[in-house]
């Protein structure tokens, strides 16, 4: 199989290699998918947990499930989007480590946005991603 995305981080950027993720993604024609933000919430409807990167980590499970489902694996995420609430560098922080796991080293582009809120006032980060579907 043909690496299906190429990731750069071009010399006159800051190299986001450094920490953890690409600056540019290519992408070779192919089929895509955009799975939806996924939060904290569990198929047995457990309770959210208080804590930001217990939250980070079951995020991490909904995403790689939704991954496996679709028949993709981390490295064919093009792009994951962080919607975190009260965004801050020390939240940034707490959240990146089991963020980064969820890729396995794959490094795709991605881009954090503090939000207000999220679809319940429990929930403390949501990620959503494109996928370039394996040939």
């Amino acid at each position: 199989m043909t690496n299906s995305i190429i990731r750069l981080n071009p010399p006159a950027l800051p190299n986001a290699g450094e920490m953890g993720y690409s600056q540019i993604s290519i992408v070779e024609p192919g089929r895509m998918a955009y799975i939806s933000g996924q939060v904290a919430w569990r198929p047995n409807g457990e309770a959210v947990p208080e804590s930001l990167p217990e939250q980070m980590s079951i995020v991490s499970i909904n995403t790689k499930a939704a991954l496996d489902a679709i028949g993709a694996a981390p490295h064919d995420v093009v792009i994951a989007r962080i919607y975190m609430t009260n965004l801050t560098p020390e939240r940034l922080e707490e959240v990146m480590p089991p963020f980064l796991a969820t890729f396995e080293g794959a490094q795709p582009c991605v881009t954090g946005v503090g939000v207000e809120a999220l679809a319940a006032p429990n929930l403390q980060v949501e990620m959503e991603l494109v996928v370039r579907l394996p040939d």
